[in-house]
């Protein structure tokens, strides 16, 4: 019987838009911003500075000061007044919202490594949607964003993901295997969101 949804995305594919009609649908909670304020709630930061961190590496220059605080005598007083909000953190943090997500049910959950902590569920349906490059492109522009800035986004976001994965789960992403279903978006989203309800209903006892 499947009680959760994880929905992974390209950036751009309408993941998003996607797990909030498959939510409606069901009734279940939607977990996306809203793991993003718990997260920021546990972590005692705004929900801004997750938003700005999570599923992305940190960069080469936060690493660098961040090696600093820990390994220096001063960084090691001051750090717990600073309440550093890293990509290791969040990870960390991300983690426990999502089991305990998980524990409660009727959820779907969309990124934030969730198709890996809780790949051992079998109350889960691990769902990952996808679109060509040009469908990334013309969404991110009916949401204003401009041509050049619709491109870079659709170009750069997956890339960081992919990385983001690769050093915490030691996982190509997207790695398949983890996946129950792959859609493209291009199908339209009402037809991605039927299929994905349909395989949940057919998981029911009758």
């Amino acid at each position: 019987m499947i009680r959760l949804v994880t929905i992974d995305r390209e950036y751009g594919s309408g993941g998003a838009e996607i797990a909030g009609k498959v939510a409606q649908a069901l009734g279940w909670k939607l977990w996306d911003q809203a793991l993003t304020d718990e997260i920021a709630r546990l972590m005692d930061c705004p929900s801004r500075a997750v938003e700005q961190r999570e599923e992305r590496r940190d960069s080469l220059q936060y690493r660098l000061f961040k090696s600093f605080m820990r390994g220096s005598f001063e960084g090691s007083l001051n750090a717990p007044k600073l309440k550093l909000v890293d990509a290791d953190c969040i990870r960390e943090v991300a983690q426990r919202v999502v089991r305990a997500a998980a524990e409660q049910g009727n959820a779907v959950i969309v990124g934030r490594g969730s198709f890996y902590y809780l790949r051992d569920r079998t109350d889960a349906l691990h769902v990952f949607v996808y679109a060509p490059f040009e469908e990334k492109v013309r969404r991110l522009r009916a949401r204003g964003k401009s041509e050049s800035e619709a491109m870079e986004l659709a170009e750069t976001v997956d890339r960081d993901r992919a990385e983001y994965i690769r050093k915490y789960f030691d996982v190509e992403w997207p790695a398949r295997h983890f996946f129950d279903l792959m859609m493209n978006t291009v199908l339209g989203d009402e037809a991605v969101v039927e299929t994905i309800i349909h395989s949940v209903s057919i998981s029911q006892p009758a």
